[in-house]
């Protein structure tokens, strides 16, 4: 075994992140990129092995514009392994969950790793959308968890947002706030309300645009042209969709619906109909757009 690889060297400075899709191989990368050892996890050694894969080839596609040395790239590739179950969350000073957005399954996971991790912890949710409160009440301590939204994707989007549960300690922000910025990010802070800050502005961004396309006020391109030169958007809401995941999309949308029951967040059914489809954006290699089959996780 080699030093970069021994998990008693990490104790203090280690992160255990569950969940091995898009987001938890990216914030695996991240954090390896910050000098943190990382250990990814999820419910299969294939699925772990991919999200790590999938955190190389974006240390990789860093290299390859410019923006970082190979020796970089190699010392964090050397601080990302891989894991199924929680036995090695005890390690971890922080452990972050990366499910997928529904409530049921991130309170399911928080329930074993709070059986697993060490007592002081700090544990963070990379939800866009579920509330807090809520992901926190499985919890002995709920005291201890917080919202940390990272952004797709992670190396290249500057912004994390961080909301604080109805019982979310002051110690707990602060500590989620230190170690965002030691990553390099600019930080907001956002109330537990549905959506919170950014997300909620995203879902109707995204759920305006299918209800003009459905409604045949203008085409897909011409409605991405509005946006990315008439509002300065470095990408239209179908092709930001199609990066976020239209089956995410829905998701949050959902959300929102249930939190506020108010019409703007009534989700397009043409968004619904391409989720069933399987039309899921870039993931799935079909969305509002065509994309190249590729491997990895989602």
């Amino acid at each position: 075994m080699n030093a970069a690889s021994d998990p008693r060297r990490s104790v203090g400075e280690r992160l255990f992140v569950v969940g091995a899709g898009i987001m938890g191989s990216g914030i695996a990368a991240q954090v390896a990129l910050a000098g943190y050892f990382v250990t990814l996890e999820d419910v299969s050694a294939e699925l772990a092995e991919r999200g790590k894969a999938n955190a190389l080839r974006a240390l990789d596609r860093q290299v390859h514009k410019g923006l970082l040395d190979l020796v970089s790239r190699e010392e964090a590739a050397g601080r990302i392994d891989v894991a199924i179950g929680f036995r090695r969350a005890s390690i971890a000073s922080i452990v972050l969950e990366a499910a997928p957005e529904k409530l049921e399954i991130k309170q399911e996971l928080f329930r074993q790793i709070e059986a697993a991790a060490a007592p002081d912890a700090l544990f963070a949710t990379n939800t866009s959308s579920l509330p807090i409160t809520q992901i926190g009440q499985v919890l002995r301590d709920p005291g201890r968890l917080v919202g940390v939204h990272f952004f797709n994707p992670v190396l290249q989007m500057p912004l994390v947002e961080l909301i604080p549960g109805a019982r979310t300690r002051p110690d707990i922000v602060e500590r989620a706030d230190r170690f965002a910025k030691k990553l390099g990010k600019t930080v907001v802070h956002s109330k537990d309300s549905p959506g919170f800050v950014t997300t909620r502005g995203l879902a109707v961004l995204i759920n305006e645009a299918a209800w003009m396309l459905q409604e045949g006020v203008a085409t897909r391109d011409d409605i991405d042209t509005a946006y990315r030169l008439g509002f300065h958007h470095p990408m239209g809401p179908f092709e930001l969709a199609d990066l976020v995941g239209i089956d995410t999309a829905v998701a949050i949308l959902d959300v929102l619906w249930d939190g506020f029951r108010d019409p703007k967040y009534r989700v397009c059914p043409l968004l619904r109909q391409m989720v069933a489809a399987g039309r899921l954006g870039r993931k799935s290699a079909e969305g509002f757009y065509p994309y190249p089959a590729r491997g990895g996780g989602s």
